[in-house]
C-alpha cells in the first residue's frame, strides 16, 4: 500500500491498512502455506520489498516501514525454514504500475524527474520484476537464501 502518510498529519488508518496488507499479508500467507511447502523438496518463497524499506521514503514512511520489516522477516525466514525452503525477496524501485501511475503516467515532468536520478535512466515494468522473482524461485537459485534482489536500475546507489 503506497499511500501518502507524511508524519506531520500522521493518519492511524493509513498506517494500520498499510502494515496489514504489506506486512501481515505476506506473514498470514506464508505461515499457512508452510504445511504445503514443507511437502515440497525444492520450495522457495520470493517477497516483494521495496528499496524504500532500505534508504527510507519521504512522507510514506508507514510504507518504508512495512518493507523494511518485510526485508527483516526474509533474511529472519531464511535461518528459521532453512534447508528445506529458501526465502528471498526482490526489492523494486519505481515500476510502471497502476500503484504508481499518479507520478508516472498522468506527470510527464515528474516522470523525468523520477527517471532522472536512476541510473540506468529508466523506470522499471512489471517484467523486468517478474524475471528476477522466477529466477530466485527456480533451481537456478538452489544455493540463494535470506538475500534481498534489488532491481531498480542502480537507484538504490544513489539513495
Amino acid at each position: 500500500m503506497w499511500e501518502e502518510d507524511a508524519l506531520a498529519r500522521f493518519d492511524v488508518e493509513v498506517y494500520r491498512h498499510t502494515m496489514d496488507v504489506d506486512l501481515l499479508g505476506p506473514f498470514l500467507a506464508v505461515a499457512r502455506a508452510l504445511p504445503l511447502l514443507r511437502l515440497s523438496p525444492r520450495a522457495s518463497i520470493v517477497n516483494v520489498t521495496s528499496t524504500a524499506g532500505q534508504r527510507g521514503e519521504a512522507d510514506y514512511s508507514p510504507y518504508a516501514a512495512s518493507k523494511g520489516a518485510l526485508t527483516s522477516a526474509t533474511k529472519s525466514w531464511a535461518v528459521e525454514l532453512a534447508p528445506g525452503i529458501r526465502v528471498n525477496s526482490v526489492a523494486p524501485g519505481w515500476v510502471d504500475t497502476d500503484m504508481t501511475a499518479g507520478a508516472l503516467r498522468h506527470d510527464p515532468a515528474e516522470r523525468a524527474r523520477i527517471e532522472s536520478q536512476i541510473p540506468l535512466r529508466r523506470v522499471a515494468t512489471a517484467d523486468d520484476i517478474a524475471a528476477p522473482i522466477v529466477f530466485l524461485a527456480s533451481d537456478m537459485a538452489r544455493h540463494i537464501t535470506g538475500e534481498i534482489l534489488n532491481v531498480n536500475g542502480g537507484s538504490v546507489l544513489c539513495g
